[in-house]
C-alpha cells in the first residue's frame, strides 16, 4: 500500500476509480444534496466519503479518557502495582511462546 502512495506522488495526475451502485431513491438523495451545494456530484461524494474516512480513522485510533480514567491512568503510572503471581505466570508464557 505504501508503494501506492508513492507512485500516485509521483503522478499526481492518475486518478484511482472507485464504482459501486446504489438504489435510485438514494442517488436522488445524494444528487439534491449536491445540488443544493451547488456542487458535481463527484465533487460532492468526494467530499462526503473523505470527511466519512477521516471521522471514522479518528475515532478508531484515538482513546478518550474522562477525567477519573486519566488520574487513575497516571496514578498507575506513577506508582505501578506489584507484578501478582497471575501475571508473573501469563509474562513467562508469553516469553516462552513468543520468544522462544
Amino acid at each position: 500500500m505504501a508503494s501506492k502512495k508513492v507512485q500516485l506522488a509521483q503522478n499526481p495526475g492518475h486518478k484511482e476509480r472507485l464504482g459501486f451502485r446504489l438504489d435510485e431513491q438514494t442517488k436522488d438523495l445524494i444528487e439534491r444534496a449536491a445540488h443544493l451545494e451547488s456542487r458535481k456530484l463527484t465533487d460532492f461524494c468526494i467530499a462526503a466519503l473523505t470527511d466519512a474516512a477521516r471521522r471514522t480513522i479518528v475515532e478508531h485510533e484515538t482513546f478518550m479518557l474522562s477525567d477519573l480514567d486519566r488520574k487513575v491512568f497516571f496514578d498507575t503510572l506513577m506508582s505501578p502495582p506489584q507484578a501478582n503471581e497471575r501475571l508473573v505466570r501469563a509474562l513467562a508464557e508469553h516469553k516462552r511462546r513468543i520468544i522462544s
